[in-house]
């Protein structure tokens, strides 16, 4: 069955002709039908529908376009064009009860209203058109084409010819937004499945793929999938299947398209909206309401209408409904759109690195492209191939496929062994979109061949036993490189890794840990070749490698760095012996502590001698070393300590203790230089450096007596506040920032403050000693030895604490501070009536006991012995 042709004049519709390469106009389209599905073509008795996920499946049709004498099914065709002869054939089942008319339309635009003989109709019931179905021809000047799918009823072709004609803009509308979202459903379909495939058959590989498939068919993947357990990545990237988001094809900008709720779907949607509006698509609200109330107005008392996505398969459409048909008045007309009447809009498809070397006969050779997701997802583009020339001057052709999982197009490589092909050549992806010619990007390609290999100058020596270390080998057929293996001098295969750092460069780690050194053999292998490139090699035993000694004079340790120093065994400077006494490592470099017993005086300031390193293998390697000029030194001529204003029991059993209350002054003398400058510094601190201050003649803290003292003064609560404690000790800090040794001073405590201590008559009753900060006691005792002491928990926080009897001597008791001096309670013992023991049973001779006086009953101590 042929429509006629007659011309028509040719009008554009108000801004609604589709424009390919404007992203804009293209996800205007698709938002529209994101939102306006629900209700395309209804009726007011359903002003939105209930279901937007399309995951009803319909009717199939069976559909071929001729153009030109080539015939090509429907899943390869990109557009249509005038002249164009489709092929129809309802594929509906023996068993169909439902009569249906199938009715083919075209449009030419938005407010012109197509003739009547653009509508063809055919009763799919019939013999004819169940077997051979009908053939249309796409008349000159139409720019749109829809199938209907109606029940019979009787009116129902004209009814829906004068729906159409009455209303072109709304049908316009409609074929365009099916017709692209169909194409778009392809992609989330090709997703979901190969989601599926790639987990069932190795999990592992789910986040790689999938990243790649996001790549290829423009879906963004919700990367947070990842985060959770290996058994539930692909449930989280696969749910929410009525969501998308989209990439045109055209553009880098992402648009979505059957949005339906919350975007944070498997694609990872872009923004968050409402169907009532606002949101990232606010600006699209407004089309869809005005859609919808025009579609309001085309309801009949026969026909509600539903759309359908077309999802084609070589030449069958298979067809996905949003709402289940009903077949009821007011009967539900099926609506799928047929590609645009236009010329072919083509994809660029583009190469993910232009610069990047690919070789030809790797067995899975893949050739990373983006920018054409349906190029992955549809059978548009079909007979695709790589093309290459050959040393004679002809195109040689190798079978290529689009892989969306592999994030590419992969090539059939095969075929390439045998073949006079160049050492270095630029193949091209060709292949039809659709009935047109279509080229894609070219790529840089190199075939396997003996290839010689170079080691930089550099790296000559790089290979050290005792650790691993990295080669890096030259060739142009690096990137051919499918296996490396690299062999001791006994044959024995050592551990290698190896990647491709550039086009023509491989990087080699070679674990050589456990090795020894000698001569060793490389052994790569190209793909498609039966023998693999060799190389000799050669691992040493690293020698140390020294960057400089430094010492200042008169010091009697010094710091030598390099590399490899756990090979030094001894060390002699003008005479005089050193040996390692700490290595440490830092920013790729060792460092050496050497120290040394004898005397160093006879290094000068500025003085250069020649040190001698001797090595654990018996080399003695040279160093010339520079004497640096001695660091500052003092001598601590006096101190005195006072205990501070807060009064206490305690006396410290040792001068060298410093109260953190008191206060400490002390006299300084310079030695090395023999005077102090104005300038001068002094640093105290804890000998964990934790807690630290400095003195200086600037703010007061150090006063000059004469040019070689100095008269220092510190406060250690106000300068460290009361968490300090510990050995202090002092140096002194040059102007350019030179520091001498440090050197005690003191040893600083927390005392606690004794009040009262009471103890009863009883011996077998401990006493009370009550105080505050009693927790900074290690323990108490009743003689200076401590053979009867009764040790403080060291959860213990109250302001009573039982204690000893005192003896003869009263109480002794350690500091936490400094458990190792003993320190005296000066404090008065009172007998404590309150606390007393169990009355002694009284002698029959004895005169009886006055009643004791009535006391308050005690609260037991915190603290039992």
């Amino acid at each position: 069955m042929v429509v006629g042709t007659t011309r028509v004049p040719k009008k554009r519709s108000l801004g609604l002709k589709r424009e390919a390469l404007s992203s804009k106009r293209w996800s205007a389209r698709l938002i529209r039908l994101a939102i306006a599905a629900v209700v395309i073509l209804s009726t007011g008795v359903c002003s939105r529908a209930d279901n937007n996920s399309f995951d009803l499946l319909g009717p199939r049709i069976e559909m071929k376009v001729t153009r030109n004498g080539k015939p090509l099914p429907i899943s390869q065709v990109a557009n249509l064009q005038p002249g164009d002869r489709l092929w129809l054939h309802p594929d509906f089942p023996d068993d169909q009860a439902a009569r249906y008319l199938l009715i083919v339309a075209f449009l030419r635009g938005a407010t012109n209203p197509p003739p009547e003989n653009w509508f063809t109709k055919a009763e799919t019931w019939t013999k004819a058109v169940k077997e051979e179905g009908i053939v249309v021809t796409v008349p000159q000047d139409a720019q749109q084409a829809l199938i209907f799918l109606a029940p019979e009823t009787g009116g129902d072709f004209g009814t829906l010819r004068n729906a159409v004609r009455g209303r072109p803009g709304v049908f316009v509308r409609a074929s365009q937004d099916l017709n692209q979202a169909s194409l778009d459903r392809t992609r989330l379909e090709k997703y979901l499945a190969d989601v599926k495939a790639i987990n069932d058959a190795d999990p592992k590989a789910l986040k790689e793929h999938s990243m790649l498939l996001a790549r290829t068919l423009g879906i963004r993947v919700d990367e947070a999938c990842f985060a959770k357990p290996l058994e539930e990545q692909s449930a989280c990237l696969t749910k929410n299947t009525e969501n998308l988001v989209l990439d045109d094809g055209h553009s880098q900008s992402m648009v979505t398209a059957l949005a339906s709720g919350p975007s944070s779907d498997l694609a990872g949607a872009v923004s968050a909206t409402s169907l009532a509006g606002g949101g990232f698509y606010s600006a699209y609200v407004g089309a869809v309401v005005d859609l919808a109330r025009v579609l309001g107005s085309l309801h009949t008392a026969s026909y509600v209408y539903i759309p359908a996505l077309a999802l084609p398969k070589k030449e069958q459409m298979n067809l996905k409904l949003n709402n289940p048909p009903s077949f009821r008045k007011p009967m539900s007309v099926i609506v799928v759109g047929l590609p645009s009447i236009e010329a072919a809009q083509i994809p660029p498809l583009r190469a993910v690195n232009v610069d990047a070397v690919f070789c030809l006969q790797k067995s899975s050779l893949v050739l990373p492209v983006e920018g054409a997701p349906l190029l992955f997802s549809s059978d548009i583009a079909h007979d695709l191939a790589l093309y290459v020339p050959g040393k004679d001057g002809k195109e040689i052709k190798l079978p290529a496929k689009a892989d969306a999982s592999s994030g590419g197009i992969l090539i059939d490589t095969h075929s390439v062994e045998g073949l006079n092909i160049d050492g270095q050549v630029t193949g091209t992806i060709r292949g039809a979109w659709g009935f047109e010619a279509y080229e894609g990007p070219n790529f840089h390609l190199r075939t396997s061949r003996p290839a010689q290999w170079t080691v930089a100058a550099t790296e000559q020596s790089a290979l050290v036993v005792g650790r691993e270390d990295t080669l890096h080998l030259k060739s142009d057929a690096a990137v051919c490189v499918d296996e490396i293996k690299i062999q001791d001098s006994q044959g024995k295969d050592v551990k290698t890794t190896w990647k491709l750092a550039k086009p023509d460069e491989i990087e080699l780690k070679v674990a050589l840990k456990d090795q020894t050194a000698g001569a060793m053999r490389a052994q790569l292998k190209q793909f498609g070749l039966a023998k693999s490139d060799d190389i000799s090699l050669q691992a040493y035993a690293e020698a140390a490698h020294l960057d400089g000694f430094t010492i200042n004079a008169g010091d009697k340790q010094g710091v030598l760095k390099g590399t490899r120093l756990d090979e030094v065994d001894h060390f002699e400077l003008s005479g005089v012996h050193f040996v390692p006494a700490k290595l440490t490592r830092s920013n790729e470099k060792d460092e050496l502590h050497l120290a040394s017993q004898a005397d160093t005086d006879g290094l000068k300031p500025d003085q250069t001698v020649v040190a001698k390193v001797a090595l654990k293998d018996g080399r003695v390697l040279d160093l010339p070393t520079k004497v640096e000029p001695a660091r500052p030194k003092l001598a601590l001529v006096s101190k005195n300590i006072q205990p501070g204003d807060t009064p206490t029991a305690i006396t410290l059993g040792s001068q060298n203790e410093l109260p953190l209350e008191g206060q400490i002054s002390f006299l300084l003398k310079s030695e090395v230089p023999a005077r102090f400058p104005r300038s001068e510094r002094i640093e105290i601190a804890t000998s964990d450096e934790s807690f630290a201050t400095i003195l200086s003649v600037s703010d007061g803290t150090l006063v000059m007596r004469d040019a070689e003292t100095l008269y220092a003064t510190i406060n250690p609560k106000k300068a460290f506040g009361p968490s300090a404690f510990g050995p202090l000790q002092f140096r002194p800090i040059q102007d350019d920032g030179t520091k001498g040794d440090w050197q005690p001073l003191a040893t600083l405590v927390r005392v606690p403050v004794l009040k009262e201590i009471h103890c009863p008559d009883s011996a077998d009753q401990p006493c009370r000693l009550s105080g505050s900060n009693l927790f900074l006691i290690d323990s108490v005792a009743s003689d200076q030895q401590f053979a009867h002491n009764a040790p403080v928990p060291t959860d213990f926080i109250d302001s009573t604490l039982n204690v000893p009897h005192p003896g003869d001597g009263g109480l002794f008791i350690k500091l936490r501070d400094d458990p190792s001096s003993v320190n005296t309670v000066t404090l008065p013992v009172a007998t404590d009536p309150k606390v007393v023991g169990p009355e002694p049973t009284p002698e029959p001779s004895a005169t009886p006991a006055q009643p004791a006086p009535q006391s308050e009953p005690q609260p037991p101590s915190q603290l039992q012995k």
